[in-house]
């Protein structure tokens, strides 16, 4: 699998993002993908988490979709942030950013 670089805007909502482990988990099966961003490339990442995401599959497509906003989400408590809350907040910060 080669990995595909990610759009200009995208990028610069993600930067406070270089270099941190972000875990997506499926709230239904208690697993997902870790990654990373490095240069203009996201890609898989190990260790510990510097920050889970964790919402239902449904809430995630609703978020790529732009049928949800992330507070929303947030708020209701079908996303849920864990871990380091300064990274946290930059990822919904980018999330938000890109809306």
């Amino acid at each position: 699998m080669i990995p595909l670089p990610l759009p200009r805007r995208l990028l610069e909502a993600l930067a406070p993002l270089r270099g941190k482990v972000l875990r997506l988990e499926l709230k239904e099966l208690g697993i997902g993908p870790q990654l990373t961003l490095v240069g203009p490339f996201l890609l898989p990442a190990f260790g510990r988490p510097d920050v889970t995401i964790r919402a239902k599959l449904d809430d995630y497509l609703a978020l790529a979709l732009r049928r949800e906003d992330p507070d929303t989400l947030f708020f209701s408590r079908r996303l849920v942030i864990e871990g380091d809350t300064e990274t946290g907040l930059a990822v919904k910060n980018a999330l938000d950013a890109l809306g």
